[in-house]
């Protein structure tokens, strides 16, 4: 057996166990305080390349990509989630960060697997700062939206129902939310809120951050 599917066995019995650990998943919201590993599975931790500060989750922006077939991003949190078949759930959080390379970014993620998820949230994208969404199943990946920002804060939110799900996305000169795109849901098993942070740099620490995590039906 390769790495990668020892890897990917790995990850399939940690999100077995928040199955069953997070069988009664209602609404929360999530203030980051005491005890964030007992609620969180964290896939592929690195320890010292996370951290709650005043409320807030803080996560290193390391080397590695969840976008496609790599799959090797660390310190991936994920929270199970209603199903949005019993009814309509909505995600919302604010993330930050001040991006330098390509594609580093920080994202809020409906997500069942590392090869079946959505995300949105901030990105560098050419030189400029963007909120970016996107859809991946079976590693085969589609952008929905690269809208440019001026903002290096921005709330994103993601609203599923059935199997239709819609992102939007906020920064604090807006408002009212607007919408940055919509599809259908990748699923395969059980649905889960993750927070992302990846394609950063090597060398520099730099922090990226999320916060007012509310989910809810």
């Amino acid at each position: 057996m390769n790495l990668r599917l020892r890897a990917t066995g790995v990850v399939a019995a940690v999100l077995a166990l928040l199955a069953v650990s997070c069988a009664s998943s209602g609404r929360f919201t999530e203030s980051f305080r005491g005890g964030v590993a007992q609620r969180w599975a964290i896939l592929r931790e690195q320890p010292g390349a996370w951290r709650v500060v005043d409320g807030t989750l803080e996560l290193r922006v390391l080397p590695g990509n969840m976008w496609g077939g790599a799959n090797d991003a660390r310190n991936i949190f994920v929270r199970r989630i209603p199903d949005p078949r019993q009814g309509p759930v909505d995600i919302s959080a604010r993330v930050k960060n001040r991006p330098t390379e390509q594609y580093e970014q920080v994202d809020i993620v409906w997500y069942y697997a590392d090869s079946h998820q959505v995300k949105i949230g901030q990105e560098l994208v050419d030189g400029q700062l963007s909120v970016v969404m996107g859809r991946e199943e079976n590693d085969r990946t589609r952008t929905l939206a690269i809208i440019p920002i001026a903002s290096d804060v921005v709330d994103v939110r993601l609203r599923a129902e059935g199997e239709e799900l819609v992102g939007w996305y906020r920064t604090p000169d807006m408002t009212d939310w607007r919408e940055a795109g919509r599809c259908t849901l990748p699923v395969k098993g059980a649905p889960h809120v993750s927070l992302q942070a990846y394609q950063g740099p090597a060398q520099a620490e730099r922090w990226a951050r999320i916060s007012h995590l509310r989910v809810g039906r």
